[in-house]
């Protein structure tokens, strides 16, 4: 009995010994079929490909081709076909560094329940793709495309693939232009400046656009210019409310009767033909008309009342919209940026300074100060001017500061009623404008009016003023 006992408990150690070698036999099989390799699993052309769509999380996006990518949900989406062609290119060469042959377990890469599934249709082939974990040993993506492996790709097509349908938006575009040569208001402002190279009218040669008022040619400040147009190269054309736009939608936003309307007409270097190509851009601006409609009734009750609108403390945000051309995109714009386009009045953007010369370009300055005239002469020493008074060198500092400080707090065609302040008459060395005449007037407590040339132009600071007086008093004086 023993020793039966014991032939029993050989032959099962025996059995126990063979299921393990062929368990430790299947594994050592199982593993070698895990390997590295640089096979190109999948090659695509995008030309060839008529339907792309794919699942990620609880979102399904689809699109088909016919001449132009559409949206399959609605073929008035405007699909931005460079960007399918992004997608598409991540499988132009879909190359891996890892596989695993006849993989029995897909649950341990996370490919049971892919995190995304892509599928693909070119011509009579179909791909379905399939992502799963991230390998965060190998910093690479699990894959399948259904041919019994799995491999470990280093290009992570989800990277691609974790967007919003706004990212596949066609969105509207803010051209690029070297030179602006006519920007055209027209709404809360009706006037259209112009682009000179070859300044024939004032006194400083960057003065390049320029306005007809009053019968007469008025310089805008280019820097002002340059930087409205820097408002509209930098708009951020993305956040959409609409991208096919009704009648009913335009009238909702404002932009059926837009506050304001830009036309730019502009210039393009082309860098291939080396040749300037002429382009035209127009925005449209507008506020959301609920809540211009409260504002103008605020405003009314305010000026009903004794208390000023200005006194209330209250921020109220600003909902504003653009549309570009005949776009059917409708943009929200920020409060801001609403702000920064409608500053486009002459007034905003020409020079608010009274003069603007370039002070080394004034050779002579005759100065009439409480009915006393004052002769400040320049001469040339070297490259420099040296002013003097009365045959004595002077330093004009204060008196050029002061003289470019005075800059329009509001612009004006009243006539001067007050006393005269001081009035100065530059001579300039400069063909186009060798003379400019500043005539200051009392206007009150707070404010003098200037009169440039014989014609009103603005309200400045008295203290500008009283600035000036005192730097001409420190030469005259001394």
């Amino acid at each position: 009995m023993n020793r039966s006992r014991r032939l029993y408990v050989l032959i099962g150690v025996l059995l126990a010994s063979c299921v393990l070698t062929l368990g430790v036999s299947k594994y050592e099989e199982h593993r070698e079929k895990i390997k590295s390799s640089d096979k190109i699993i999948m090659e695509l052309d995008s030309k060839d490909v008529t339907s792309l769509s794919w699942e990620y999380g609880s979102e399904t996006f689809a699109f088909h081709k016919d001449e132009t990518w559409l949206y399959d949900e609605d073929e008035n989406f405007p699909v931005d076909e460079k960007k399918v062609n992004q997608l598409l290119e991540k499988f132009k060469s879909f190359g891996v560094s890892f596989v695993i042959e006849e993989a029995e377990d897909l649950s341990q890469y996370g490919l049971d329940e892919p995190l995304c599934m892509i599928n693909i249709e070119a011509g009579k082939e179909n791909y379905n793709i399939s992502l799963g974990n991230y390998s965060e040993i190998d910093e690479e993506r699990y894959v399948s495309i259904g041919d019994g492996n799995v491999y470990l790709v280093k290009d992570d097509p989800l990277d691609s693939f974790d967007i919003k349908l706004s990212d596949m938006i066609l969105h509207d575009k803010i051209p690029e232009f070297d030179t602006v040569t006519e920007i055209e208001f027209a709404g809360s402002e009706n006037y259209k400046a112009v682009y000179k190279e070859d300044n024939k009218v004032t006194y400083n040669d960057e003065d390049v656009y320029f306005v007809k008022k009053d019968g007469k040619e008025l310089a805008l400040d280019p820097e002002s210019v340059d930087s409205y147009l820097d408002v509209i190269r930098g708009l951020n054309l993305k956040d959409y409310v609409s991208y096919h736009v009704t009648d009913d939608e335009l009238k909702s936003y404002g932009l059926d009767e837009p506050e304001l309307d830009v036309t730019l007409q502009y210039r393009v270097s082309d860098e291939e033909s080396k040749e300037e190509k002429k382009g035209t851009a127009v925005l449209h601006i507008a506020c959301d008309p609920a809540e211009k409609k409260n504002a103008k009734a605020k405003a009314d009750r305010f000026s009903d009342s004794d208390d000023s609108l200005e006194d209330d403390d209250s921020e109220e945000e600003i909902t504003a919209y653009v549309r570009i051309g005949e776009s059917k995109i409708i943009y929200k714009i920020s409060g801001a940026e609403y702000e920064d386009l409608m500053r486009g009045s002459c007034d905003d953007l020409r020079y608010q300074e009274v003069i603007w010369a370039d002070f080394a370009d004034i050779s002579h300055a005759e100065i009439f100060l409480e009915g006393t005239k004052y002769d400040l002469t320049v001469k040339k020493k070297g490259e420099e001017n040296v002013w003097y008074y009365r045959k004595k060198e002077i330093e004009p500092d204060d008196f050029s500061y002061a003289l470019s400080s005075l800059s329009a707090s509001e612009f004006t065609k009243e006539e001067p009623t007050g006393k005269e302040e001081i009035s100065l008459t530059l001579q300039i060395d400069n063909e186009n404008q060798p003379e400019v005449k500043i005539e200051l007037y009392r206007y009150d407590g707070n404010n003098c009016l200037a009169v440039v040339d014989g014609d009103p132009v603005s309200l400045i600071k008295r203290s500008a003023v009283v600035d000036l007086i005192e730097a001409v008093n420190a030469i005259v004086l001394n």
